[in-house]
């Protein structure tokens, strides 16, 4: 029995020896003349997609009345603009379409009210306007601008280009004032967004019930957006 417990001692010593050696050997090592470092490259382009949003809102006592009405008015409006529609020049989509219950002092319903949104976007600004000053079921809710697809991405490539270089020149100069001849590149980064400096998108409210329409278009002036591109990350100075 002796014999068995020497055994057993012996071999728990071993395992825990190898245990430690291995812990030791898998331990990160310590990072040592790392930096973090981050650069942004910003590219100015003019706005050339155009959203207006039209919407609707009606209210009443009975539920079905009052979505009657609002899908009346969308279809009536989907009708006029799909006239004008063109692919890339005016894009027809419908917005947001709800009902809602309208509540009393005591907590009960006592009516619903609704609302239906039509959404014009393109690159057609007078096509926009116009078919939008055309519908009559509807008011201009808002209007906004940004960037299309193709030039965001033309803009944002050179804006990456500016990043990068002002990263790696960056880099460069803080492994000289450290005393280092070089550096490695470790991990980076790369993230892009938009901004429209100035004003917010311009808000138009609704108009009033029983005002009258005018299918004259819409003054609108599109101005210029950022592009903007941030590289982070760290660099091994060496």
């Amino acid at each position: 029995m002796k014999r068995i417990a020497i055994r057993l001692i012996t071999t728990a010593a071993l395992l825990a020896c190898a245990g430690t050696a291995m812990a030791q050997a898998t331990a990160p090592q310590e990072l040592r003349n790392v930096v973090q470092l981050s650069a942004t490259g910003t590219v100015e382009a003019q706005q050339d997609l155009l959203v207006v949003t039209l919407a609707t809102s009606k209210e009443g006592t009975d539920a079905s009345a009052v979505q009657a009405q609002l899908k009346q008015a969308l279809d009536a409006a989907l009708a006029e603009a799909k006239r004008n529609a063109q692919p890339g020049q005016l894009d027809v989509r419908t917005g947001p379409f709800g009902l809602y219950p309208r509540y009393a002092k005591d907590g009960k319903i006592n009516g619903w009210q609704g609302r239906a949104e039509l959404v014009l976007e393109g690159r057609d600004f007078s096509r926009i306007t116009t078919t939008a000053g055309k519908v009559q079921t509807m008011a201009i809710s808002q209007v906004a601008f940004a960037l299309s697809r193709e030039a965001r991405a033309k803009v944002e490539g050179e804006a990456q280009t500016q990043a990068i270089e002002q990263f790696k020149s960056r880099a460069a100069e803080l492994a000289k004032g450290f005393g280092f001849a070089n550096y490695s590149l470790r991990e980076v980064a790369v993230n892009s967004n938009e901004m429209s400096p100035g004003p917010r998108p311009r808000m138009m409210a609704m108009e009033a019930k029983g005002s009258s329409f005018s299918d004259s278009a819409v003054p609108v002036e599109a101005g210029k957006a950022q592009v903007v591109v941030t590289v982070s990350g760290s660099v091994q100075m060496r």
